[in-house]
């Protein structure tokens, strides 16, 4: 069998440019002892697979030039060499940017197809939402009564930051995106109290205007003058979780700092960067708390979903400069 899988050739500068890549085909290997080979059906793009498309030291290892990248990917088991994991069964695993992956079972979470669709796995019930979910509840302490604005907040982490908010109790919740269609899709769908196109206008200014009593937490995927925007609104004892800052990734230059820092001396605000990986001992609490929210419709949830391996770069663009509604997910 011939896999196709997409490689990094050179490592972007500014924003990442088809001639980086490539989508090559390989023979499919053979599963060895205690591994398994897996059918993708459902693949991940994320923003920070950009981070990881640069060689700067960071969290996690950069990919390697000339290989298969990596990321989220769902699919069915095609052949199994371990016990536990048979042919048939659904596996969530991190070797996407390819049709058929080989990787040890120990790498494979098994997935239930009948509890919930497969791409839900990457993200509503996947590393997204745990993503949300930790960074509210845990980094930014969030409690019952608190104001909460969150910015790329259409997104798959933030709508969904935004609908636990008020599950738990929040007393506003604002968002900001990146269109009118958005805006109307926080209020109407996700049940904002409130939001704005960024693009309409400064941040501050629209954010006081939603916000008029300020916000106790900032939930950031975009840095920049929403993080500046929200340390100016910030209330006594504010906390801010930094998931992401999108609007720097391509930067050239480094990008300059909030200019108003001064103000957490007042309000005792708080900032902390978190990573999901850090928070995967919350896992069972996040499936049984949100698991049951999803079924039940109180909480919801877009995909944009493009189809096709060969579109796999261009979905990931798409994150980038926003194209998407929801989790951003490729079907192969």
């Amino acid at each position: 069998m011939i896999n196709r899988e997409w490689h990094l050739l050179s490592r972007p500068v500014g924003w990442p440019k088809p001639e980086d890549f490539a989508l090559v085909e390989a023979e499919v290997p053979t599963p060895g002892e205690g591994q398994v080979l897996v059918r993708n059906a459902y693949l991940s793009v994320d923003p920070y697979m950009r981070g990881r498309m640069s060689a700067a030291k960071s969290y996690v290892a950069p990919f390697e030039l000339g290989k298969a990248m990596q990321g989220g990917a769902v699919g069915e088991v095609v052949a199994s060499n371990a016990e536990g994991i048979a042919v048939g069964d659904h596996v969530l695993h991190f070797l996407g940017w390819r049709e058929y992956a080989v990787l040890r079972a120990e790498n494979a979470v098994k997935v239930d197809p009948a509890a919930a669709p497969l791409s839900a796995y990457l993200g509503v019930l996947g590393m997204t939402g745990l993503t949300a979910y930790a960074g509210l509840l845990r980094t930014a302490a969030f409690k019952e009564g608190d104001a909460v604005f969150v910015s790329g907040a259409a997104g798959a982490v933030g709508s969904q930051v935004g609908q636990i908010a008020k599950l738990k109790g929040a007393s506003r919740v604002i968002g900001s995106a990146g269109s009118d269609e958005k805006v109307k899709l926080l209020v109407e769908e996700y049940g904002f109290d409130a939001a704005f196109n960024y693009k309409n206008g400064p941040v501050g200014e629209q954010l006081r205007a939603a916000a008029p009593d300020g916000v106790d937490v900032y939930f950031d995927n975009v840095g920049g003058d929403h993080l500046e925007a929200a340390i100016g609104s910030l209330n006594q004892g504010g906390r801010i979780a930094v998931c992401g800052m999108i609007s720097v990734y391509n930067n050239t230059e480094p990008a300059p700092g909030p200019r108003n820092l001064a103000r957490l001396i007042q309000t005792r605000g708080r900032i902390e960067g978190f990573l999901v990986g850090d928070h995967y001992d919350l896992q069972p609490q996040f499936v049984a708390e949100v698991g049951p929210w999803v079924a039940s419709g109180a909480l919801k949830y877009r995909e944009t979903v493009v189809e096709g391996i060969e579109h796999n770069l261009e979905a990931f663009l798409g994150v980038l400069r926003g194209d998407n509604t929801g989790k951003m997910i490729v079907k192969l």
